[in-house]
């Protein structure tokens, strides 16, 4: 996880107008890349222009079709994403789409714990009965990226350590860990409980119901 990462470069770049439900819109800079570690494609969505000295606001936001694309309550990875983008765009950084589906398990896999968590597992107790790691993200490719963009210290939109920790031994400054919103509902009160208890996620849930 600490080795280092190899050499990458932009591939493309491309203007995307970005609009979503509620009627939020932005225009990114997309940035596509070769030579990345996983052979993954990844995207990193620039958000105004990245100033030499200024360090930049970053978020790396994992691929969830359920929540991202199809609105699903179960988790809040489409309300982070909305939130993201804007906060991003408004001072000026980089979100990094990963295509890491279920914590890196894949979409087939994250629906078989879907079923599992009908069950009455939580969201890591599920992938741990299927065989597969809690958390499998390695953001190896994320620091690539970065590097590539020529950034090297970042102030992080995370509520998880982890991200900070990988981020850090693969040799990105951390300068501080941004807290986004929470977006606790009845149906991901479970689901965010789980962050807080299994991977030490700082998601403030005091005085909503459970």
């Amino acid at each position: 996880m600490t080795s280092t990462p190899a050499e990458a470069a932009v591939r493309t770049k491309v203007s995307i107008p970005l609009r979503f439900g509620d009627g939020f819109s932005v225009t990114a800079e997309a940035v596509t890349f070769r030579g990345l570690a996983d052979g993954g494609e990844h995207v990193a969505m620039v958000f105004g222009e990245l100033a030499v000295g200024e360090i930049p606001l970053v978020r790396l936001h994992s691929e969830c079709l359920t929540g991202d694309v199809f609105g699903s309550a179960r988790c809040d990875c489409g309300q982070q994403l909305r939130e993201a983008v804007e906060r991003v765009s408004v001072a000026g950084g980089v979100l990094l789409y990963l295509r890491q589906e279920g914590r890196g398990i894949g979409l087939y896999n994250k629906l078989d714990a879907y079923a599992l968590q009908d069950e009455g597992l939580d969201t890591y107790a599920a992938n741990a009965a299927l065989g597969l790691p809690e958390d499998g993200r390695d953001y190896t490719v994320a620091a690539q990226m970065l590097g590539v963009l020529g950034i090297g210290t970042i102030d992080l939109l995370s509520n998880n350590p982890d991200k900070a920790r990988q981020l850090s031994g693969l040799g990105v400054a951390v300068r501080r860990r941004v807290p986004t919103g929470v977006f606790a509902t009845e149906s991901n009160m479970r689901y965010l409980r789980a962050k807080i208890d299994r991977t030490g996620h700082t998601i403030a849930l005091t005085g909503l119901a459970s």
